[in-house]
């Protein structure tokens, strides 16, 4: 079984697209959280997720946006979270509500947070990881860094697919990964994506134009 990985979608429908047009062919998708946010179009990415019926857990600003986090954010994220807030209607928000912090997927062979498995506010880089952080799972993903890593140990994988709509790894393009749960691999990808599309839009919505602008430099 192959299974595309996504994260840190954060509302851009644009990288979005392009991540699902570039992905192989795999049998199903999962996803690390914070699916919106930041980006201008938080309900068209909470639809394209939750009409596949994407297994999902729920990010910080996710949280942030159903009014549940004390997550300390910037004036960028929270004109991110306040334009969520705005944009979905209320089956968005119930779905978005719905999401757990942690969850296992495709027979308990995949465990999905979205910051570390003791803390989901908590960001663990690709220095931090380790086979400790396995439990009975075969592969672990996790998000909300930004940065794309993977590593495969003799108990299994620790994967971060990157961010699909905010990248911080210094690589503006966006980011998945695939795992294959028979061989036990993992492959990382990136894919380019019209970003003066998603700057004209965050001006034109009203968002702070950082928002845009940062995303050339994948930072």
């Amino acid at each position: 079984m192959r299974v595309g990985l996504v994260s840190d979608v954060h509302g851009n429908q644009v990288a979005l697209e392009a991540v699902l047009a570039d992905m192989p062919t795999v049998d199903a998708l999962a996803c690390a959280g914070d699916v919106v946010g930041y980006n201008p179009w938080p309900a068209a990415c909470v639809d394209a997720l939750r009409d596949r019926d994407v297994p999902t857990v729920m990010g910080n600003h996710d949280l942030a946006v159903v009014e549940r986090s004390s997550f300390r954010f910037n004036e960028l994220a929270w004109a991110g979270v306040k334009h969520a807030q705005r944009e979905l209607d209320e089956a968005q928000r119930r779905w978005l509500e719905s999401l757990p912090t942690e969850r296992r997927a495709f027979d308990g062979r995949v465990k999905l947070v979205h910051g570390h498995p003791d803390d989901p506010d908590r960001y663990t880089y690709p220095e931090e990881f380790s086979p400790r952080l396995l439990g009975e799972e075969d592969v672990l993903v996790m998000g909300h860094t930004h940065v794309q890593h993977a590593e495969r140990y003799g108990d299994g994988i620790v994967v971060n697919p990157g961010s699909v709509g905010q990248p911080r790894d210094g690589d503006p393009r966006a980011a998945y990964a695939v795992v294959d749960l028979e061989a036990m691999t993992v492959d990382t990808h990136r894919v380019a994506y019209d970003l003066e599309a998603v700057i004209r839009e965050v001006e034109r919505v009203g968002l702070p134009s950082r928002i845009g602008t940062r995303l050339q430099s994948g930072r």
